[in-house]
């Protein structure tokens, strides 16, 4: 993902292939004027690029992706990320493919807390694109937060103290209870802060469902510094909430944001798949 942005990322930005319609200042746009069930050119794949880099979370509606269409919007991004845990509900054939479903059956869905997608890999997916055939009639909206706005409202203090810091991401604490007995999970450090290898932004990167501590600090000092980071993500003003349809796709930076699917639909079914793309070590 080649990109270089010379302005401020939220500046606004023409687009000559797609239409874009952002949420709000912060976060998040709706995309239109592509058909993504069809093969696309480069120059619509730079257009795609460029408006993530720009939105951090971007949207589309009635898109009726087949798994070899999944695939080719998830190789705009990159080469697949296939996380060990993500194994169990692999689509046959599409091993990159993770089936997302949810009804009366669940006593769980993915992602129901704040979290940033396999943060506990050693080199954590960039983006996830995820397509949702069959919602809800009511319910099932995500959340979305912006990790380059809470590192900006953070005091120049706060900032001080969280520069150079480094935070263990494991996977036993959002799998552990639901993966195959005895399948190994990673475990990995990564920065509490890091800097967005095509925008040059810093943004937060501990989460809720996987950061267990933060090194060289005490379990007292550590917990109560990941309890005000975990709480601070969650400002309204850093977000946007994205309603699906049947049919919609959102395509997420892991890197510059969070998430949080809303269980708001038993014994609803809310079903789909997901692409994970590969990304680099957070540094």
């Amino acid at each position: 993902m080649d990109i270089a942005l010379q302005e401020h990322p939220h500046a606004a930005t023409r687009y000559r292939h797609i239409s874009v319609a952002p949420l709000n200042p912060t976060i998040g746009a709706v995309v239109g004027g592509v058909d993504l069930t069809m093969p696309f050119g480069e120059d619509v794949a730079d257009e795609l690029r460029r408006v993530l880099a720009e939105h951090l979370v971007i949207f589309f509606h009635d898109q009726p992706i087949d798994f070899d269409a999944h695939r080719r919007l998830a190789a705009v991004f990159g080469e697949a990320h296939v996380a060990p845990s993500t194994v169990p509900w692999q689509v046959p054939g599409y091993p990159e493919i993770t089936k997302m479903h949810a009804d009366a059956n669940s006593t769980f869905v993915a992602g129901e807390d704040w979290h940033s997608d396999m943060s506990c890999d050693p080199a954590p997916p960039m983006g996830s694109i995820l397509y949702l055939h069959t919602l809800p009639t009511l319910g099932g909206d995500t959340v979305f937060s912006s990790m380059y706005a809470a590192y900006d409202a953070l005091s120049e203090g706060m900032k001080a103290r969280i520069a150079g810091l480094r935070a263990v991401h494991d996977g036993v604490k959002a799998f552990g209870d639901i993966v195959p007995e005895g399948m190994a999970l990673p475990r990995s450090s990564h920065p509490v802060v890091r800097t967005h290898p095509v925008t040059g932004r810093k943004a937060l990167y501990v989460n809720r469902s996987y950061t267990t501590r933060i090194e060289g600090l005490s379990e007292r000092e550590s917990d109560a510094l990941l309890a005000f980071l975990n709480e601070h993500v969650q400002n309204p003003m850093f977000q946007c909430r994205f309603t699906w349809r049947p049919h919609a796709i959102a395509v997420w930076d892991n890197r510059c944001s969070q998430h949080m699917a809303i269980w708001d639909y038993f014994p609803q079914v809310r079903s789909g798949y997901r692409i994970q793309v590969k990304g680099e070590v957070p540094e």
